[in-house]
């Protein structure tokens, strides 16, 4: 019975997590938008946040709760799914083109992120506070360089440059003449829900967890990162078949970003600890190996700019794999 009830408890927490997400990034996006903000920065600041809103709080509440190791699961989960699973989902339903001159210039700050991450817990298998200060202060420092970059990119507009094709998209996307008032209740229920729903998953999670007799690490890896990153998935997805194919990738390189910076550096903050076994020799390795082929298949050849299916397909069955190493890892 109460297996069932644990299982309740994660099946809705999903569902309202993807639910509050989306209202969060709306509200969130509406209220800039009524502020004056532009679109393109919206878009590469506030939806990225928010899409990675579910992996920041679950990684705070299980980090005050005193499971760390579901927190750091969740992040590195989190990037490994939006690449394998989400990205390779959307390629095989749909080949993405990718024309976006900003993502060509975004993806080497993940790169960088996610090196100064490896670099940091692999020095002494260890997240503590100081890691999580020089986190969270190089995610400021690349919004800060994001925000420059847009404000330079709308300038160029302005004066007769080509329109970059990711900011067009977010020009569709962000909601634009939503009443303030609107704007703002939806922001509010959607913190207001994403914390009500985040607690309720690692209460459920950690359950599971010490019913199966698993690490809290594995539950991250697998059934927490996989769930928090179903917002991603659906925005991929829909905006894939909109045609806006550049909003697809720049989901999943935002997304990563937040991850990689923001849920381990507030992590490393609340509450320092060992890294589980298996993160540094298994888990890491594969998240950069991931980072690396996602820049190949976007950017990095000769015909630079589509991501096939057969592409797709191939991360689709890295992922598989990767589960079934965590499946074997557990039973042994």
């Amino acid at each position: 019975m109460s297996s069932l009830i644990d299982i309740t408890a994660i099946l809705a927490g999903f569902a309202l997590l993807i639910w509050s997400a989306d209202l969060f990034v709306m509200g969130a996006s509406a209220t800039a938008r009524n502020l004056g903000v532009s679109p393109l920065i919206i878009g590469l600041t506030i939806v990225g946040l928010g899409t990675s809103a579910p992996e920041i709080l679950v990684a705070s509440i299980a980090s005050m709760g005193g499971n760390p190791a579901l927190a750091v699961g969740n992040a590195i989960g989190s990037n490994i799914t939006n690449i394998a699973l989400v990205l390779g989902a959307t390629a095989v339903v749909i080949p993405l083109s990718v024309h976006s001159g900003i993502l060509k210039r975004e993806y080497p700050l993940l790169f960088i992120a996610t090196t100064i991450a490896v670099v940091l817990l692999a020095y002494n298998n260890h997240l503590g506070r100081l890691d999580g200060i020089l986190m969270i202060v190089l995610l400021a420092a690349l919004m800060i360089w994001i925000v420059r970059s847009a404000l330079q990119e709308r300038s160029t507009t302005k004066n007769g440059g080509e329109v970059d094709t990711l900011t067009s998209e977010f020009e569709q996307e962000i909601p634009e003449g939503m009443p303030s008032k609107k704007a703002t209740w939806l922001l509010i229920s959607g913190i207001t829900i994403l914390l009500l729903s985040s607690k309720l998953l690692v209460w459920g999670a950690i359950n599971i967890a010490t019913t199966l007799g698993v690490s809290d690490l594995i539950i991250g890896l697998t059934i927490v990162a996989i769930g928090t990153s179903l917002p991603e998935l659906a925005a991929s997805i829909v905006s894939a078949r909109k045609g806006e194919h550049d909003i697809a990738l720049g989901n999943v390189i935002g997304s990563n970003m937040f991850n990689t910076l923001g849920v381990l550096g507030v992590t490393g903050l609340i509450q320092p600890s060992l890294l589980s076994d298996g993160v540094l020799t298994r888990d890491l390795p594969i998240m950069v190996a991931l980072t690396i082929l996602m820049f190949i298949m976007a950017f990095g050849r000769k015909n630079a700019g589509t991501i096939t299916r057969l592409e797709g397909g191939t991360l689709l069955a890295i992922f598989a794999a990767y589960q079934v190493i965590l499946y074997f890892s557990v039973t042994q």
